[in-house]
């Protein structure tokens, strides 16, 4: 497949258009009508006839999204730079390339020509729902099985894929091209420029808006099954109305709309709560329980002493009470995980590409950590453990975590690593809606710091297994009460324990760096887990330009309209020495 300016064109087959219009899962039977179809855009005209065309291509969307190149994008992307992960084994000579670019970024030697500067598998994507926008409309002409109201719901799930992908692209690079037309005839011209951040953060904002209301509220409803709860993946692996109101939530934290934030996160933990009293009514639920009327997965089951309750449930069998929406994966014979397998670590391999770096447990034994305020915080033996001298990363790579915290300091957790690459990708759960309101909330002004600090109280508590009418081992208001920036401070600080390796901290990073206009937050916490060059990087990073990436060159060789960002339009690669 040839990639012609920010799409990949469709020129060398028929079967390639297909797949870019529905994934593989629409090749069976078909291999006659592929044979004898000219290769132009009249094929797709005639492939849209019914609804499961609609439904074949609205699954290859979802495919896409799940596909290794988009996921280890998205989470380098939100991980690399931050404090989180440092290089770690090559045992896959695949590989070899990919780990050589992480030695670079990992250097903060960010060039145009590093493969994680490519944005074509996202802008893939991105087409493949443009494409269902474009023809959905006309199977709903055509076939009646297809109604008006799936239409809608249709048009609501892509344009949320759509705005998903868009707003990992502008947190990355800043200012991207934004198309929302389909690329189907070779014909169309796509050289267009880069839409400045806050016009692409408007855009999506309003797009959604738009089509809220018309998304389904759940694909299946929850069945109790011989006295335990059934919850289908189904409703946390497709695009739900909720999903859009914590999407929503998001963006408007990132424009600093306060009120819209916390709108949209209220109607996502009420609808939590209210599904919480559906499942409470038909069969006794051990382990969840309500903190501040929020219900939230316990670490430890009732009557049990042993925690990681809450990995296992969040994490390791995925799909959990808490999911907004996260991509599932079965491993074996279907869609594989990969980037967890290769990246953070698998069953052969306790160490992937990349590692935990040694700052995040620095002091942990002697509490003198930076990260963790407590060493009963179940999150520090769920997310990592100790490899020797180095830290591997187990969070997603385990299918369970169960573990007793009579000692502190480094627990060893006995279950094993996955056999299979099987593990979800989550993009919303619960706690990061609970702590987008309180962030929200702190910036609103100090009367809802109270709130806000609850919220965050709750999360804490919850990684502590401290029940929630509890108060002794919890956090204190008044420690951090003092000044907005130490409400700041505490907020970040809980959203870094809480979503270690998820792909989110140099995001939250890059927000706080707008938001105070400049970069000293940002940088102070990334060269933590720097032993040398840390001037040279610090320097680096004071240049607000320099948090985002630059253009890959590919990129600026076929698009002229697109001008690379000013840190790296210095030198044949783009770097700034």
């Amino acid at each position: 497949m040839k990639t012609v300016y920010i799409y990949n064109k469709v020129k060398e087959s028929l079967r390639t258009t297909l797949f870019l219009v529905a994934g593989a899962l629409l090749f069976t039977g078909c291999s006659d009508f592929l044979d004898i179809q000219p290769m132009n855009s009249t094929v797709l005209e005639n492939y849209w006839k019914e609804k499961a065309d609609v439904t074949g291509a609205v699954n290859g969307c979802y495919e896409a999204l799940a596909s290794e190149d988009v996921i280890k994008r998205m989470a380098i992307w939100g991980e690399l730079r931050s404090e989180n992960v440092v290089l770690g084994t090559l045992t896959n000579s695949q590989y070899q390339n990919t780990y050589n670019n992480l030695n670079e970024m990992l250097k903060e030697n960010l060039l145009q020509t590093n493969e994680m500067c490519n944005w074509s598998s996202i802008y893939n994507v991105i087409n493949r729902c443009n494409i269902v926008c474009h023809y959905a409309p006309e199977v709903e002409q055509i076939d009646p099985n297809y109604t008006n109201n799936e239409l809608k719901a249709t048009i609501a799930e892509m344009k949320t894929i759509r705005a998903l992908c868009y707003f990992y692209l502008i947190r990355t690079f800043r200012d991207v091209p934004y198309v929302t037309e389909p690329s189907i005839d070779d014909n169309q011209n796509y050289v267009v420029p880069a839409t400045k951040f806050e016009v692409v953060l408007d855009s999506l904002v309003n797009d959604l808006e738009s089509i809220k209301n018309d998304a389904q509220r759940r694909f299946s409803v929850e069945k109790v099954v011989n006295k335990s709860i059934s919850v289908p993946a189904e409703n946390n692996s497709r695009i739900t109305r909720w999903a859009i109101y914590a999407l929503l939530a998001d963006l408007y934290l990132w424009k600093g709309d306060w009120d819209n934030v916390i709108k949209y996160c209220d109607l996502v933990m009420d609808y939590k709560a209210q599904q919480y009293n559906e499942l409470i009514q038909t069969d006794q639920i051990s382990d969840v329980e309500l903190f501040d009327g929020v219900p939230m997965v316990l670490e430890a089951v009732k009557g049990q002493q042993d925690v990681g309750n809450t990995y296992t449930s969040v994490f390791g069998q995925g799909n959990s009470f808490e999911s907004i929406f996260e991509l599932y994966y079965t491993g074996g014979t279907g869609q594989e995980n990969k980037w967890v397998s290769n990246f953070y670590g698998n069953g052969n391999n306790n160490i992937g590409l990349l590692k935990a770096s040694e700052c995040l447990m620095d002091g942990f034994t002697t509490d003198q950590n930076q990260i963790w305020i407590s060493q009963k915080d179940c999150r520090a033996y769920e997310s990592l453990e100790s490899e020797g001298t180095s830290y591997a990363i187990t969070k997603y790579t385990r299918p369970r975590a169960s573990f007793s915290l009579l000692r502190l300091g480094i627990v060893k957790i006995n279950d094993s690593r996955r056999s299979t690459p099987n593990s979800n990708w989550i993009f919303y759960r619960l706690s990061d809606v609970m702590l987008m309101k309180a962030e929200a909330l702190i910036q609103r002004g100090e009367a809802d710091w109270p709130e806000a600090f609850k919220l965050i109280n709750n999360v804490y508590k919850r990684a502590n297994n401290i029940a929630p009418e509890t108060t002794t081992g919890s956090l204190s208001y008044e420690t951090y009460s003092s000044s907005r920036e130490k409400m700041e401070d505490l907020l970040f600080a809980e959203r870094h324990r809480e979503f270690l390796f998820e792909g989110k901290r140099w995001y939250d990073l890059v927000r706080l760096a707008r938001r105070d206009g400049k970069t000293e937050r940002l940088a102070s916490c990334a060269i933590r887990k720097y032993r040398q060059d840390i001037n040279v990087i610090k320097i680096k990073l004071t240049d607000p330009n320099y948090i985002y990436f630059p253009y890959a060159k590919s990129e600026l060789k076929v698009n002229p309209l697109l001008k690379q960002n000013p840190a790296f339009d210095k030198g044949e690669d783009g770097n700034l020495n």
